[in-house]
């Protein structure tokens, strides 16, 4: 799956450097994955969850969201949003 915009996978792990691992595994598990849709979706990655057109999967032992969207036809995920728990319970992103 093609991956838009990476840099904010990049920009957060500097910003929070314990992050980096799993933020690194998520991104080579998806890259190099064909998905078809949100059901296989789910059996790669359980704790995922759609809000709205959105998915938001729960990353870093639930430390970390990461809210995307996904074309599946097309292969192409947009990292929209990667926030830490306490960000995402806030809800600003979906407002925007």
């Amino acid at each position: 799956m093609l991956i838009i915009i990476r840099k904010r996978l990049l920009d957060f792990a500097k910003k929070h450097p314990n992050t980096s691992v799993s933020l690194d595994a998520w991104y080579r598990i998806v890259k190099q994955t064909e998905i078809a849709n949100f059901s296989e979706l789910r059996e790669i990655f359980p704790s995922a969850d759609k809000v709205g057109n959105l998915i938001v999967f729960n990353i870093g032992g639930n430390k970390i969201r990461l809210i995307a969207a996904i074309h599946f036809n097309t292969q192409c995920l947009y990292i929209r949003y990667v926030l830490t728990h306490v960000e995402y319970n806030k809800g600003k992103w979906k407002k925007s």
